[in-house]
């Protein structure tokens, strides 16, 4: 049992972890309910700041690239300063970026509220799992972690629809509002309930010139992937390179690295289950992106009625998520997560064929085959990664899994925004584009389904956690 678990006995024990667990699924809650409804969101932003495409993207691509950039330093923060902390701070901040974007006049300042709700994103993802692991037994942590990722899904599965009726009743301004009454029930919940902070690297420094070099590494790749084929996007990711590998020399040499590469050295488990993770989610991100401007440009669908096609898949997941959870903690996880990412390259591929006379129903089965592919996948898969490392790294793991993620959903939307930058160009969706829109989707789709197909691999070859 965890040294949390020990320290409490029975019904206070167990009124904790469920404390525990309401919070920070919650959290887990707000982050991707936002994500998917701006999904639906995005034509009425687009029409009310008359903004192209590739600009459209930014929208989701600003805070994506921040979320990411924090993690692992926010993260490493949570395990020096504490857990707790550093989640209430995320969540304040995270709440008043929401009221920051709904008060919007132009792209750019939306833009700059998103990067500031990718920070506080970043401080929620670097200790949810990390709380979660630290409170609950391993015998019980799949399950835990189960529930919370079906909360991720409950976010996504929520957000199309009421997206949708918000959009289409009080305008894609109220989207952002709707949040922030969860979120200061939230910070009142940890801090009234949760009377322990969670502190395993007290005293350690902060690596600071790592986190810049890991920043910058960062930013580079993924802008220089959106601006593709520019030489400009050629020299950044050439930066980008250049500071990976200035960040891994950096990290073995100091003395309190930022991550510790000695979680990957010899540890295949955590080295595949979050490649695995990054794969993934590069592979699956922006499908519902992609699938939201073809619903309403194509199909004609109204906001809402949109929404309503696009909670399939997620649904499926809230579903299937705690069932997959409590499975691996029977099984091998990576059996479990491996045979989600074979379904989810069969959803991908079957979305290659879309067409302006695809079936509706068509599009709804293949959204159920992703969700129950995505839902085997990612509860087994946190558990592997957060079972293989020592309780001193949980948060860490925690946030470097969640990085991976990030940086997965950011290079899936990248990939997105090359795809639409060289097919279409800089330009609004109108009618007279809609062919070369169809054909930029046949690619993605083509591109995500080699990525998935190659992910299954990376994580067949992860090696057991028991």
């Amino acid at each position: 049992m965890s040294e949390e678990s020990k320290s409490l006995s029975g019904a206070r024990k167990k009124s904790y972890e469920m404390t525990a667990l309401l919070a920070t699924t919650l959290g887990s809650f707000l982050t991707p309910f936002m994500g998917s409804a701006i999904n639906i969101a995005i034509r009425s932003i687009g029409d009310e700041f008359a903004v192209d495409t590739v600009t459209l993207s930014w929208i989701n691509m600003s805070y994506l690239l921040a979320a990411a950039v924090f993690l692992v330093p926010f993260g490493r923060i949570a395990d020096i300063y504490g857990k707790k902390k550093t989640f209430i701070y995320g969540i304040l901040i995270y709440t008043v970026s929401c009221i920051f974007s709904a008060v919007s006049l132009s792209a750019i300042f939306l833009i700059f509220s998103r990067i500031l709700q990718g920070i506080g994103g970043a401080m929620i993802f670097g200790t949810g799992a990390a709380i979660l692991t630290s409170v609950f037994p391993a015998e019980k942590r799949g399950k835990a972690l189960g529930i919370n990722v079906a909360s991720v899904y409950s976010g996504l599965s929520l957000g199309p629809f009421i997206g949708g009726v918000l959009t289409q009743h009080f305008g894609w301004r109220s989207i952002f509002l709707a949040p922030v009454p969860l979120g200061l029930i939230i910070i009142v919940i940890t801090l009234w309930k949760l009377s322990r902070e969670w502190v395993e690297a007290k005293g350690e420094k902060f690596d600071l010139l790592g986190s810049i070099i890991h920043g910058v590494a960062l930013i580079s790749l993924i802008y220089g992937l959106s601006i593709l084929p520019e030489i400009s996007g050629i020299m950044l990711i050439f930066i980008a390179s250049s500071a990976f590998l200035a960040f891994i020399l950096w990290e073995s040499n100091t003395k309190n690295p930022l991550l510790n590469l000695s979680l990957f050295r010899g540890n295949s488990v955590f080295t595949f289950s979050n490649l695995a993770a990054l794969i993934n989610y590069s592979a699956t991100f922006a499908v519902s992106f992609l699938l939201s401007l073809y619903l309403q440009y194509i199909k004609g669908f109204s906001a809402q009625d949109a929404g309503l096609i696009l909670m399939y898949q997620p649904v499926v997941q809230a579903i299937f998520s705690p069932l997959a959870g409590r499975l691996s903690d029977k099984i091998e996880p990576g059996i479990v997560a491996s045979a989600g990412m074979a379904v989810t390259v069969t959803g991908l591929l079957l979305l290659t064929s879309l067409e302006e006379q695809t079936p509706i129903e068509f599009i709804a089965v293949t959204l159920v085959l992703l969700g129950f592919g995505f839902g085997l996948f990612s509860s087994p898969n946190t558990n592997a990664v957060m079972s293989s490392v020592k309780r001193k790294f949980y948060g860490v793991a925690s946030a470097t899994l969640a990085t991976m993620r990030l940086i997965g959903q950011t290079f899936s939307m990248g990939i997105t925004t090359m795809i639409f930058t060289l097919y279409m160009g800089r330009v609004q969706i109108t009618p007279e584009y809609h062919p070369v829109f169809l054909e930029s989707l046949t690619v993605a789709f083509t591109v995500f389904s080699v990525l998935c197909f190659i992910g299954t691999f990376a994580s067949l070859v992860r090696g057991k956690v028991r």
